[in-house]
């Protein structure tokens, strides 16, 4: 119970920071258009533990902590003026971009959380609670059920209207070329490889970057600017 507690805390804890950050930042900022995105996520996750909606609330609660901690450390970093990991450095790099559109921020967000954190959250938390990642497979399912529909009321929120179909068309061929639903079945596989590679740290951590540099470069794509 007191390993509950803590992780209990750790949650309004990421809540606080998260919603610190939407008010520091422009509204404009891609950094903030994906920190709002996430906020919600973030949001739902401990209203569907509060509600009993995972069945393990521990393994829900740890996942939940491990994974928006990858986020933050990102955004630390580059506060403090260091590289942030390769997935993340389009969205820093074209946070103020004035070609790109917020839908593209949002879903560029979720691909470098998505792709690449959630596969590293998911074995950070098997480490934590001594257990394989089969053993938190439905709470990793329920965390990405919750984005699926989250992303659907996002395109529809920031997709541009009838009245920007020059925007729109372009902006619809490149956001088709991603889907979350492939990349939350890819996180999976990479997370039980990584699971399965750690007892081999070298393998590990170059499969790691290698997953990194992917990520960041379908990043890159989402952020493509777009003309006015």
């Amino acid at each position: 119970m007191p390993q509950l507690e803590q992780f209990v805390t750790s949650v309004d804890s990421v809540v606080s920071r998260m919603r610190a950050l939407d008010e520091a930042l422009p509204e404009r900022d891609g950094i903030a258009v994906f920190n709002r995105v996430y906020l919600a996520v973030t949001e739902a996750v401990d209203r569907g533990i509060d509600t009993g909606r995972f069945a393990d609330a521990q393994a829900a609660i740890t996942l939940d902590v491990r994974f928006a901690e990858r986020y933050l450390r990102a955004v630390g970093t580059v506060a403090a003026e260091r590289r942030p990991p390769a997935c993340w450095r389009p969205l820093f790099q074209y946070r103020r971009h004035p070609g790109v559109r917020p839908l593209q921020f949002a879903l560029a967000g979720i691909n470098a959380h998505i792709g690449h954190d959630l596969a590293l959250a998911v074995v950070d938390t098997c480490r934590t609670l001594d257990c394989e990642p089969v053993d938190v497979e439905d709470e990793f399912d329920r965390v990405g059920d919750l984005l699926v529909s989250l992303e659907e009321r996002i395109r529809e929120d920031l997709m541009p209207g009838p009245d920007l179909l020059q925007i729109a068309d372009p902006l619809t061929h490149l956001l088709g070329a991603w889907s979350l639903e492939r990349a939350r079945d890819a996180t999976w596989t990479a997370a039980r490889a990584l699971w399965a590679l750690r007892g081999l740290p070298d393998v590990a951590e170059e499969f790691t970057e290698r997953l990194d540099t992917a990520v960041g470069f379908a990043g890159r794509m989402l952020l493509t600017p777009l003309p006015d």
